[in-house]
């Protein structure tokens, strides 16, 4: 299992919407609105590192709303 926490920007007022999108996504397991530089954080689980390369690329970066994305891979074992 591979795991990690995905940093968003959003357009502005589309938070919201973003939102709404990522929690619909498979191997989402939480999102949250945040303050700071990034509008949202999500985390994210897969059954491998291409499995969740392939979420981030294909299905997330995807999203209309979504203007940056920074993938920070989870390297401790739960």
């Amino acid at each position: 299992m591979t795991a990690a926490y995905i940093m968003i920007k959003s357009s502005p007022g589309a938070e919201n919407d973003v939102f709404s999108k990522i929690n619909k996504i498979s191997g989402i397991k939480s999102v949250h609105t945040i303050t700071g530089p990034w509008d949202l954080i999500a985390y994210v689980e897969a059954e491998s590192l291409d499995m969740l390369g392939k979420t981030v690329t294909s299905r997330l970066q995807n999203l209309k709303g979504i203007t940056d994305t920074m993938t920070c891979v989870v390297v401790d074992p739960i």
